[in-house]
């Protein structure tokens, strides 16, 4: 397959006609009873509105989101919750399995802790000493695969299927494998629903919301999110080595792309989530993609505007700007008066 274009504008985009007013009070109530909440901060970073030409580039910071330094527990923390509510009460207290490149599976390792459960852990190649020895310290088993993130998802589903007290707590999907995946994407509302009510209290609307996308989990939440605004473009943002959401666009249906190595380890998947792919093919209004030099320059400047950022939160800013340039700019409708917000979605520790 060709290198995936640096932006290219969704054909199939379908803007909504109608703003959508879905309750999320149930999962933000949620995650305000877990441990440590409070919201993340609404960053103003107004040297990146004036470079862009937009009005207001806002970065939403997850470097520290509930004890953690990734905005996975929102999505981890609301799915292990309902999941273990639908068991039978009669049930063994279940194993929690899951394939992870860092942030994932470090949440599931979490609340495994938090709740006295046990955890295994499957990592791909390619993850970092450090991440690894993260989730060994949240008290998890560790299995390290020589094997791609989507062939890790599949190992992971095989240890679970045989082992009947073991949960999968997956953030992809397939066909059969719904509900889980379901509940971490509206485990991630309540982030935007942060966002949008701090946004507010500055007297702004959010106009476009960049969005760093693996399998499109979190992409997949923005998109639900953009429908409940009046005119909010969704763009994705994925690494020039793993860019399966641009190439499933660019085909018109769901694309498995062989992935690299790249930095931007949380954001190298192959395959879109099968959950996730209808309203992304529908609900993006382009998709971008960065390479490790773009990535690594967005980094040091959101380091220098006080932004602790890794690579993947900072491949949002590397998109803002491909997007501020033309065509981009013309076909996003971007003006001086639009606000732009970025997803910083890990700290540079959770990176290393």
């Amino acid at each position: 397959m060709p290198s995936p274009e640096p932006f290219l504008y969704n054909q199939h985009f379908r803007p909504s006609t109608s703003v959508a007013k879905g309750s999320t009070t149930e999962v933000r109530e949620f995650h305000c009873s877990l441990p440590g909440y409070a919201r993340t901060p609404l960053v103003s970073l107004p040297d990146a509105a004036e470079a862009a030409g937009v009005g207001a580039v806002l970065v939403k910071d997850e470097s520290s989101r509930l004890g953690l330094p990734a905005f996975k527990m929102l999505g981890a923390s609301w799915a292990v919750h309902r999941a273990l509510a639908a068991r039978d009460e009669k049930a063994a207290p279940p194993r929690l399995v899951t394939a992870t490149d860092g942030n994932h599976g470090r949440a599931v390792a979490r609340m495994a802790s938090w709740l006295g459960l046990q955890a295994t852990i499957l990592v791909p190649r390619g993850v970092s000493e450090a991440a690894i020895q993260f989730i060994r310290d949240e008290g998890a088993t560790v299995e390290v695969l020589d094997a791609s993130y989507d062939d890790t998802v599949n190992e992971a589903a095989r240890v679970a299927n045989a082992d009947p007290d073991a949960l999968l707590i997956q953030d992809t999907s397939w066909v059969g494998y719904e509900d889980v995946p379901q509940w971490i994407v509206d485990g991630y509302a309540t982030l935007f629903d942060e966002a949008a009510e701090q946004a507010a209290e500055s007297g702004l609307s959010i106009d476009v919301l960049i969005v760093p996308a693996g399998v499109g989990s979190l992409a997949h939440a923005a998109v639900a999110f953009s429908r409940t605004q009046p005119d909010c473009r969704v763009i994705s943002v994925e690494p020039t080595v793993a860019a399966c959401i641009s190439a499933s666009l660019q085909r018109g249906e769901l694309t498995t792309v062989t992935t690299g190595e790249t930095s931007m380890a949380g954001l190298n998947c192959g395959t879109p989530a099968y959950l996730a792919w209808p309203d992304l093919r529908t609900g993006l209004s382009a998709a971008t993609t960065v390479d490790e030099a773009q990535a690594t320059a967005a980094l040091e400047e959101l380091s220098s505007f006080g932004v602790d950022s890794g690579p993947c939160g900072a491949a949002s800013l590397a998109a803002l700007h491909l997007i501020a340039e033309e065509p981009a700019r013309t076909d996003l409708r971007l003006t001086p008066t639009t606000t732009v917000l970025l997803l910083n979605t890990e700290g540079f520790s959770s990176a290393r």
